[in-house]
């Protein structure tokens, strides 16, 4: 394992919708183990293959690991297949923008289906802060960043900080 380079925006691999994941290679369980490494060493508590420059739809995430024990759950062609009415407004910092944050509503809870690193498929509703991670790191598999979850005054007041110009 090894950690890797985290791509800061505006590379424009961060704005490019991945491809599916078709066979659970050697490549795909060393790119996930690696993402690990790099998230905890960032550290982070979610990060997807782009961020790191694969173009695939892998996304890793440990939700409770600043707390405790580390829970690390890796996904492997992630989706969204139902949302809740209620939505909540938090503060997201993204290691590929790094020093700021935006304030982003989401559902508080989604049910996600997706593949483990053995070929096993899950379902589970996920709530709270795992819901709101979960959905940041998909975003990134569709080319999507906090920066395009927020309205133009944000935008410009989120630039303004990362450009060195507030």
């Amino acid at each position: 394992m090894s950690v890797r380079e985290i791509l800061i925006w505006p590379h424009p691999r961060l704005e490019a919708v991945c491809a599916p994941v078709d066979v659970i290679t050697p490549e795909v369980r060393a790119l996930a183990e690696d993402m690990l490494e790099t998230m905890y060493a960032a550290p982070g508590r979610g990060l997807a293959a782009p961020q790191v420059g694969a173009l695939v739809r892998l996304f890793v995430m440990d939700t409770t690991w600043k707390e405790g024990t580390r829970r690390p759950v890796v996904c492997i062609n992630p989706d969204v297949i139902e949302r809740s009415d209620d939505r909540a407004t938090a503060e997201e910092g993204c290691l590929s923008i790094p020093g700021v944050t935006a304030s982003v509503a989401r559902p508080t809870s989604v049910r996600m289906v997706w593949t483990d690193l053995d070929g096993i498929v899950h379902e589970a509703w996920l709530t709270g802060f795992a819901a709101l991670c979960a959905q940041h790191e998909l975003d990134h598999l569709d080319g999507i960043l906090t920066l395009d979850r927020v309205d133009d005054m944000q935008r410009d007041e989120i630039l303004a900080v990362y450009e060195g110009d507030a």
